[in-house]
């Protein structure tokens, strides 16, 4: 076994590989970027090496930089993770001219499975099933797009050097596949560095299940059973669950069969994901491979028993597989949510912002969380926006969901806009819980999974005003050398006048005038054209509340942009509006277009000058390892633009001056 490995990569899985290597009893080396000097697994790793500036490019995907502090810190190999150079032959093959282990495949079956095209080819040889698609070295535009008219739309453009549903489009007409392949290839270059592209037949309503599969250096190789990620948004996977609802034993052995074929046929080595799309009348056919450790991983730990990276650092080190395939046996059933700091009502867009709170629900045998973030964290516009991961194990699928739903609720997140709600609408719909699913789940169920919470006002202002009130006279000056000085007293006391606070609470997107009267330990609350009678206390940061005979408990938080109160039935977001004192001076920022996030400008699609139709894409922008067009609100002239290619925005600011049509 290794006596020290170094980590080349970040956030919650370097922190997961960290915990692995601590209870095997091996030392573990952090690398970090700029952005991440202060961050978790820097903290929790033996040693860190800094890498370079906070751009991924310029730290965690230069090889040359991560093998030299290996070499450094005299580590035995390198774990990479998953993303960066986990996949990267190139870096694998540097790390073996240097004697330094790379834990992962050979780099001949990086090298195989790299191409998507090629990987297709490989994978018919052997024998195991395809979907119809064109694969072949001719990328020209017009090839392409016959291709995809012979095959029938819809059909699926997808980068042969891509993964995590990046240079992926789909194409539902010919009309759309010019800007669809332009779109495509122009984010895979920026990812990979290559926009080399296959077209697929796309399947209307198929399941994404994948096989987890492990093979050693003594002829061994097993599946760990499978995976269903067919719920996704950008073809990026949501929610994960293991084993896959409805699978038969005899399914799932000829799936895992055809992975571990799968395997075999590129002499792989260590773990392995075989993804394949399951067709509604039981066939199914080979998606891609993925020569790394999955983001989903610990589903698998929880219905298998098994450390995943744990075997990664067996095999890699020479060991034999610790289990044959009729011993690895499935127990219960997992989930596993993926938080974010994003959007769901803004088409998913990354968030930023600091975490000022982040309480995460506790942890048991039942609920795991996966993370590499604490409270006072930033989300950077440098990196994936995940948050953490939400695993939940339990004997059954209806149990084990019940906890997701539970566990997400007790998820709570301040300081930054995340998909927690989102999560939360769908683990409780009734099509997921019937497992009613396939890779469209989400737009044939949009309703259901994006229905703003119900806004109870007469329930949650009472409630918010007095955590406030609270609040506020838990943060009067103490003077401890006159414990009994008036000036202490902030309980609106006036000399034969009722005690009276009065505040406006901004509250589900309007303005409310309150008032609060104080009778020792009652405070009436007359808000919302209600009166509320209230008792409480605040514990720290626990509101303890009895609202007329109705006990209950709150927590209050206490981020940039205000206050949230999260109570049992939900988050209730609100601040304290400021008087107006008349300074604002009323004005607007103008006809042109703003940023919807912080984040880097690809490409201008137009000249400045140009007249626009409605809709027509204006300007890329990526942020977090995503592009989003901007589009003009209607027909004009596009002035100028405030921002070249390769500019640094933050959200908010104006990207270009826009003149609306007089039509």
């Amino acid at each position: 076994m290794f006596n020290k490995i170094l980590i080349a990569n970040r956030g919650e899985i370097a922190c997961r590989v960290i915990r692995t290597a601590r209870k095997m009893g091996v030392a573990t080396v952090a690398v970090y970027s700029d952005a991440d000097r202060d961050a978790l697994h820097v903290q929790m790793a033996d040693e860190a090496i800094h890498i370079g500036a906070a751009p991924a490019r310029e730290s965690y995907l230069v090889g040359d930089r991560i093998l030299q502090a290996a070499l450094t810190t005299h580590a035995d190999a390198i774990h990479p993770g998953y993303g960066f150079l986990s996949e990267n032959a190139a870096f694998a093959r540097a790390c073996a001219e240097q004697g330094v282990v790379f834990i992962g495949p050979p780099t001949e079956a990086i090298e195989a499975m790299g191409s998507k095209s090629a990987a297709k080819h490989i994978m018919g040889a052997a024998g195991v099933p395809l979907v119809p698609g064109y694969h072949g070295d001719d990328q020209s535009p017009a090839v392409l797009q016959q291709a995809a008219d012979e095959m029938g739309y819809p059909v699926l453009l997808k980068a042969t050097a891509g993964g995590g549903g990046k240079g992926m489009r789909q194409v539902w007409t010919a009309g759309e596949f010019d800007e669809a392949l332009a779109a495509a290839r122009r984010e895979a270059m920026a990812g990979f560095g290559d926009d080399t592209m296959l077209v697929e037949k796309y399947l209307t309503r198929p399941r994404h299940v994948e096989f987890q599969v492990f093979c050693d250096n003594h002829g061994n190789g097993v599946y760990l059973a499978e995976r269903d990620c067919s719920v996704q948004r950008r073809h990026q996977k949501v929610i994960e669950e293991a084993p896959a609802p409805g699978m038969s034993e005899a399914l799932r052995q000829e799936m895992g069969e055809a992975a571990v074929t799968a395997a075999r046929a590129i002499d792989y080595r260590g773990a392995g994901t075989v993804e394949f799309l399951l067709d509604e009348d039981g066939s199914f056919y080979f998606m891609e491979m993925n020569t790394r450790l999955q983001v989903e991983h610990p589903v698998t730990e929880m219905i298998t028993g098994q450390d995943l990276v744990q075997w990664q650092l067996q095999v890699a080190s020479g060991e034999p597989l610790p289990l044959q395939q009729d011993q690895v046996k499935i127990n219960g059933h997992a989930f596993e949510a993926r938080v974010y700091a994003e959007d769901p009502d803004n088409d998913f867009l990354p968030a930023t912002g600091t975490l000022g709170f982040l309480q995460p629900p506790e942890e048991s045998a039942h609920v795991r969380v996966d993370t590499g973030v604490r409270q006072g964290d930033e989300v950077s516009v440098y990196y994936d926006p995940m948050i953490a991961k939400l695993i939940v194990w339990d004997e059954t699928r209806e149990r084990a969901l019940q906890r997701l739903g539970n566990a997400l609720a007790e998820y709570r997140i301040g300081g930054t806009v995340t998909n927690l709600d989102f999560l939360y609408n769908l683990a409780t719909s009734r099509p997921f819980f019937e497992a009613d699913l396939d890779t469209s789940f989400i737009e044939r169920h949009s309703e259901l999974i994006f229905h703003e919470r119900h806004q109870d006002l007469e329930r949650e202002l009472p409630l918010a005003a007095l955590a406030l009130l609270l609040h506020t006279l838990g943060q009067s000056p103490a003077r401890p050398e006159d414990p009994h000085s008036p000036w202490q007293d902030c309980s609106a006391w006036r000399l034969n006048e009722p005690h009276i606070h009065r505040m406006t609470l901004h509250c589900h997107q309007s303005d409310h005038d309150i008032t609060v009267e104080q009778q020792g330990t009652l405070y009436i609350v007359r808000a919302a054209d209600r009166e509320t009678h209230l008792s409480g206390h605040l514990d720290g940061d626990i509101l303890h509340v009895d609202c007329e005979g109705h006990r209950q408990r709150g927590t209050l938080a206490q981020t940039h942009d205000g206050f949230t109160l999260y109570l049992p039935e939900g988050a209730c977001h609100f601040h304290q509006v400021a008087a107006d004192t008349g300074e604002a001076d009323g004005s607007g920022s103008g006809a042109g277009l703003c940023a919807p996030m912080n984040g880097t400008v690809v490409t201008l699609l137009v000249a400045p000058g140009a007249s626009v139709d409605a809709d027509t894409p204006l300007l890329v922008m990526e942020a977090m390892k995503m592009e989003h067009t901007i589009r003009a609100p209607g027909k004009g002239l596009v002035d100028c633009f405030y921002y070249q290619p390769g500019d640094l925005v933050d959200g908010g600011a104006e990207l270009l001056g826009f003149t609306p049509s007089e039509e």
